[in-house]
């Protein structure tokens, strides 16, 4: 998986990135999105047209944040 869509998009779901997206691999959950890891092409245009700062690369993700990769991958099962 490159990127993880975390916190800031929970409730919130602005959406930019999912029209933004070159692969489609961006889909709308129960509360937020979700960028499928099998799908993802790692090309960051998601992390520029995220207007509440939520995409992050799985690297970069801190421990607190660990949660919202495990929320992606069981989505995509």
């Amino acid at each position: 998986m490159a990127f993880v869509i975390t916190h800031p998009c929970t409730n919130e779901k602005a959406g930019e990135c999912v029209s933004i997206c070159p692969v489609d691999c961006i889909t709308e959950g129960p509360d937020q999105y979700f960028i499928d890891p099998n799908a993802c092409i790692d090309c960051g245009a998601c992390v520029a047209a995220c207007p509440v700062e939520a995409i992050i690369d799985e690297h970069d993700l801190s421990e607190e944040q660990e949660v919202y990769l495990e929320k992606a991958e069981s989505f995509f099962g």
